[in-house]
């Protein structure tokens, strides 16, 4: 889950932009956290509650999400989301393929012993805003390849998975990417989960590091903040973080965050090396 703090945090000088490129410092003191922290948070603070217990697990993360939103309002929420989050009493699915399903769905990686487990969870998680199929499919193939990663599997096991979900993943590279000419487009196609997924999964796959694979989701030119915690999220499972890096990040959320944090950290499975 650090991983895709660590994402978001690093790219949210760069959303939008055109930039395009690797070579940047990573932390900044203009660096921030954006809704994809607060909500990536929400989920991890639902299944801490819910940890014994699933039962409710969707009711406890609507509260989760309600609380963690409200108590940090003035960040880039969607328009529709806003509403979900602020104005109804009592939200309904969207029938959203937005990528909101799967910058938040990290922390499902790190609680489950099995790959069905996995798919069950995000979806539940998923469900409750994104019911759009292309919504529960991009969280649920970071949620699997974030299990994987976490479980020790390599690169080319995880990619094989990967394509089952996003098939253009066989023979894609960040370099074609760009060839492409993905970027921010008007149409919206940058930050909905079938134009971004399949986009952040190959930015791990191509990374030496977990920094390159930030790198290599920053210099896309999208939606940089999403695509680094995605590509984020995947990259702590396979590369590990360190202490180090833990200190560096948590010190641009505020106290309450860190707390959904460090409680989290009690529950996660450990990765294996």
């Amino acid at each position: 889950m650090l991983g895709a703090i660590y994402g978001d945090i690093v790219g949210s000088r760069f959303e939008f932009q055109d930039f395009g490129s690797k070579d940047f410092v990573m932390l900044l003191p203009e660096c921030h956290f954006t809704d994809d922290t607060l909500m990536t948070l929400a989920v991890a603070e639902a299944l801490v509650i819910t940890k014994d217990d699933r039962s409710n697990l969707e009711k406890v993360l609507i509260r989760t999400m309600k609380k963690i939103a409200s108590e940090h309002p003035n960040v880039s929420w969607g328009q529709r989301f806003y509403k979900w989050l602020f104005e109804y009493e009592v939200p309904v699915p969207l029938n959203s393929y937005g990528n909101g399903s799967a910058m938040r769905i990290s922390p499902v990686g790190w609680v489950c012993d099995t790959l069905e487990e996995t798919i069950d969870l995000s979806f539940r998680v998923t469900n409750i805003t994104h019911n759009h199929p292309e919504g529960i499919k991009g969280a649920e193939a970071i949620a699997v390849a974030i299990f994987m990663a976490r479980n020790g599997s390599n690169k080319e096991e995880i990619k094989n998975k990967m394509i089952e979900y996003y098939p253009q993943i066989k023979d894609q590279t960040v370099e074609s990417i760009k060839a492409s000419g993905y970027c921010v487009d008007e149409l919206g196609h940058f930050v909905t989960c079938q134009g971004s997924v399949p986009q952040a999964i190959t930015c791990f796959l191509e990374s030496e590091t977990f920094e390159d694979a930030i790198r290599n989701a920053i210099s896309l030119n999208g939606d940089a903040d999403t695509l680094a915690c995605m590509a984020g999220s995947i990259a702590e499972a396979y590369y590990g973080l360190t202490y180090n890096d833990e200190d560096k990040i948590l010190e641009y959320l505020t106290d309450d965050l860190k707390s959904c944090y460090f409680a989290f950290d009690l529950i996660k499975k450990k990765r294996k090396k």
